[in-house]
């Protein structure tokens, strides 16, 4: 038999390609070999068992009038004035903390400094403030509702005086004081002058209602008590009522000896439009006898 011979690098490509087919014969052994094993430690799957693909992830397409939330958008970036704002503030409370702790004369004085410097600015905003207010009268706290100064507030409570005592004028139409009083009390009597002087100057009623039947200067038509005192639980006096007789409204103006300027703003406050919605608990409505005017 005749021999052929190859050259050398011939015979070497030979030699790589058979080891190389060598072992992709081993490893289709090994996986017909697993794969039988899997078979047999897997039977109960069945003949026919098929896996179904495990399906991809893919993104959902949101569902038809599902509104889809944004992404939450960055926070707005804060002013330069408030990060200074709460880094001085941060650092006014850990100095002041530092110097709670350990008091030396270096950690206080380093917190009463930085508090003199805080105070100074607060100090300038308030003069910069007023200068503003001083300018500009809607922001003017002094010129809102009562006024601070002397001149002013004298001026002021005579208007109001008069305002108060023409719509309490208007109010006497169909409106009356009751006064309950018992006559061996001193502050009854102390406040019976007062009323008498009201009901001449402002033109409402004063109806005197003695409770234990006695008299009172000042008030010759006094009535004595019906029971109208136990139905009002009138248990201390002197005390006054504003009375609408034809309505059956009744309504407490107070207790006590009274001024008149008390009684001014006390009716005014309670007859105002608002009266009701503030103190509803506070009216009655009584069956009055149709004598009292």
């Amino acid at each position: 038999m005749k021999r052929f011979s190859f050259p050398i690098p011939v015979r070497l490509a030979l030699v790589l390609a058979l080891a190389s087919m060598l072992g992709a014969s081993a490893a289709s052994a090994q996986d017909a070999q697993d794969t039988v094993s899997s078979y047999w430690s897997d039977r109960w799957r069945g003949w026919h068992f098929y896996e179904d693909p495990v399906p991809e992830e893919r993104e959902r397409p949101p569902l038809p009038g599902k509104v889809v939330p944004a992404a939450p958008s960055a926070p707005p970036s804060k002013a330069p004035e408030l990060v200074e704002f709460e880094r001085l503030q941060k650092t006014l409370e850990d100095t002041r903390n530092i110097a709670i702790m350990r008091p030396t004369e270096a950690n206080v004085r380093r917190y009463m400094e930085l508090e003199s410097r805080v105070v100074a600015r607060a100090s300038y905003f308030a003069d910069v403030a007023q200068r503003v207010a001083w300018a500009t009268p809607a922001l003017d706290p002094t010129l809102q509702g009562r006024p601070v100064n002397a001149k002013a507030l004298e001026v002021f409570e005579q208007t109001e005086w008069v305002d108060r005592s023409r719509s309490i004028a208007e109010l006497g139409k169909d409106h009356v004081l009751f006064f309950f009083y018992r006559s061996d009390c001193p502050y009854c009597h102390a406040f019976a002058p007062t009323l008498a002087t009201f009901q001449a100057r402002h033109g409402i009623q004063v109806v005197a209602i003695s409770v234990d039947g006695g008299p009172m200067p000042g008030f010759p038509n006094a009535r004595p008590d019906n029971g109208i005192a136990t139905t009002l639980k009138v248990t201390q006096v002197p005390a006054v009522f504003l009375a609408q007789p034809f309505t059956g409204k009744i309504t407490p103006i107070g207790f006590g000896v009274l001024s008149e300027s008390q009684l001014l703003e006390r009716i005014a406050v309670v007859s105002g439009p608002q009266a009701e919605a503030m103190l509803p608990g506070t009216m009655q409505r009584l069956a009055l006898p149709q004598e009292a005017p």
